[in-house]
């Protein structure tokens, strides 16, 4: 952050003590973030296991984090899919997302209503809590030996595709994160549909197909995630994935609050 006299903006509103989720200040470089009904992402997110938000990046941002992708003095690390048997396609985590400004942005504004919904899964499963800021998040993860950033930039072309996974990285692992579409379904690329495939303790596993459109973020589990079941919540492992692209470019942002070893 740029230093300054003045206080700085606060990450949430004051309201972020009581019993409904805090929301985001305002921003002018995030104003969607602000009127985001949170109690309603909370709810689809329960009920569905994954969330769509309305747009929370214009065209013109969403261009310009694609941007970054030829800027190698922006990443840490660069993954070729087919290399790992990752699938086939390419991204590139930031070597420091303070380096840009709307990935920076938007990894500490959505971290507090997110700790808040972690933090009610965590007492629905007898699971540890999380702090309130991402700063004390990093801090702990540092403490931990977790010191490398996660937020990544992903670009897929024709016949790329994601393999099924979870984005987990080391011991402490906050258990939401983020995808952000940054082209536009049907436009700028066709195919290409983000894959879910929920595991229900003694049922067939769950799939569902998520196309959100530009500028829209999904939340989803890290790992898994509460379902209600005849005798208290149960865990439901969740993995997430890419149908191939079929033809244009793909370009997402992933935000991912932990960082890795």
């Amino acid at each position: 952050m740029n230093q300054s006299v003045s206080q700085p903006l606060p990450l949430f509103d004051d309201d972020s003590q009581t019993d409904e989720v805090p929301r985001a200040a305002f921003s002018s470089e995030l104003p969607a973030l602000h009127g985001l009904d949170w109690a309603a992402v909370s709810a689809q997110l329960n009920e569905d296991g994954v969330a769509v938000t309305p747009p929370l990046l214009s065209r013109e941002q969403c261009q310009e984090i694609i941007g970054t992708y030829e800027d190698p003095a922006l990443f840490r690390s660069t993954v070729v899919m087919q290399r790992h048997q990752f699938g086939r396609g390419t991204y590139k985590y930031y070597a420091d997302p303070a380096a840009v400004p709307l990935v920076r942005a938007l990894r500490e504004q959505l971290y507090p209503p997110l700790a808040w919904m972690a933090n009610q899964w965590a007492q629905q499963l007898d699971e540890r809590t999380f702090p309130g800021t991402l700063d004390e998040l990093i801090a702990e993860c540092a403490d931990n030996g977790q010191t490398r950033p996660t937020p990544l930039i992903l670009r897929y072309g024709k016949g790329d595709y994601a393999c099924l996974h979870q984005d987990v990285y080391g011991d402490i692992v906050f258990p939401l994160q983020i995808t952000v579409m940054l082209n536009q379904p049907g436009e700028d690329f066709t195919g290409g549909e983000n894959v879910f495939v929920e595991q229900r303790p003694r049922s067939q596993s769950r799939a569902m197909v998520v196309k959100p459109r530009l500028g829209q973020a999904m939340i989803f589990p890290v790992r898994h995630r509460p379902v209600r079941g005849e005798y208290g919540f149960r865990r439901h492992p969740m993995r997430h994935g890419t149908n191939a692209v079929e033809s244009g470019r793909r370009n997402t942002l992933g935000v991912i609050f932990h960082n890795a070893r």
